[in-house]
């Protein structure tokens, strides 16, 4: 599979390469990077890699790391022109220094106001003029306020060009699903819901979507790491939790069909999101170099239809 291929969004004239670059690491937040301190240095250096590659799509929010993920971004895009990338980031959570705590905070806002504040300060930590994706962020407690304020507010924005696209970034498909059913909308990004071990997402959103030719970009091919490393105990990980039994046990079956066919299991996991013809780029996070070259060489690799056919005759996807 090409991960260089471009894929427009919408009826727009955006076009993002199939694989991107998930930015929720470069927050160096424990719930994201597992504890593990990533230097601007390396994100630097990530960011050029994948450039040098020709992938040109990297997502980020405010909520990564307190704007510590778009801060790295900002000290790096700026060597690009911007005409080289496409960027998302997201607004819902305006960040702010908490006195009480002596330490940095965010607060849901989705507000009209909160809106306008949240991209302005966005394309400040990016150091960019323009955004090209705007999508609100986990609105799940604030559905009516995103369809009444925020997606309001990001058309005006767009209308100006401060925005090119505008969009949703959730972890679950219904709340998707609802405004894709009443707000013209270009983009969804939605994280783990169209992977090996779950395909939710193609139930109703993806034919919503189709019909109403909204692009999905899939975050969390991974599904938060068991598809990249399953351990098939404990310390294997499933939405950020501990993996449930019945995870473990079909992971052990998707592994023992790779194992069978000589496919790599993350291969299997990068390229299975984009055989649907409703998905125009995968994302997995990155925390090193090393992952952008793995990520590129797997979602490069050729795997025969046969192994996807014992997949499907086993009843696994």
């Amino acid at each position: 599979m090409d991960p260089l291929e471009l894929n427009r969004i919408s009826d727009t004239s955006i076009l993002i390469s199939s694989l991107g670059i998930g930015g929720a690491p470069f927050g160096h937040n424990a719930k994201w990077s597992q504890g593990s301190n990533i230097s601007s240095v390396t994100v630097s250096e990530s960011i050029s890699k994948a450039l040098e590659y020709g992938l040109n799509y990297f997502d980020t929010a405010p909520g990564y790391g307190y704007g510590q993920s778009e801060i790295y971004y900002g000290n790096s895009l700026p060597d690009f022109n911007h005409s080289e990338f496409v960027i998302s980031s997201k607004v819902g959570n305006l960040i702010f220094y908490d006195d009480k705590l002596s330490q940095l905070n965010s607060k849901k806002d989705y507000s009209r106001d909160g809106i306008f504040r949240s991209v302005e300060e966005s394309l400040n930590r990016l150091k960019l003029d323009y955004l090209d994706i705007a999508l609100v962020h986990d609105p799940d407690e604030h559905m009516q306020q995103a369809i009444d304020e925020s997606f309001p507010a990001l058309l005006d924005l767009k209308s100006q060009g401060v925005i090119r696209a505008i969009g949703a970034g959730m972890n679950f498909c219904d709340p998707l699903i609802d405004f894709a059913k009443k707000v013209d909308l270009d983009c969804f990004l939605v994280a783990g819901r169209y992977t090996l071990l779950d395909q939710s997402a193609s139930e109703e959103l993806f034919p919503i979507c189709l019909e109403k030719n909204i692009s999905l970009i899939l975050g969390g091919p991974y599904n938060s790491g068991i598809l990249a490393d399953p351990k098939f105990d404990l310390n294997s990980t499933y939405f950020y939790q501990k993996a449930p039994k019945e995870v473990l046990e079909k992971t052990r079956l998707i592994t023992d069909i790779c194992d069978r066919q000589n496919v790599s299991l993350k291969a299997a996991a990068l390229q299975f999101g984009l055989m649907n013809p409703a998905v125009t780029s995968v994302i997995p996070g990155v925390r090193s170099v090393d992952e952008v070259i793995e990520n590129f060489a797997m979602m490069s690799l050729d795997i025969d239809p046969q192994f996807w056919d014992e997949l499907r005759f086993e009843g696994l996807i």
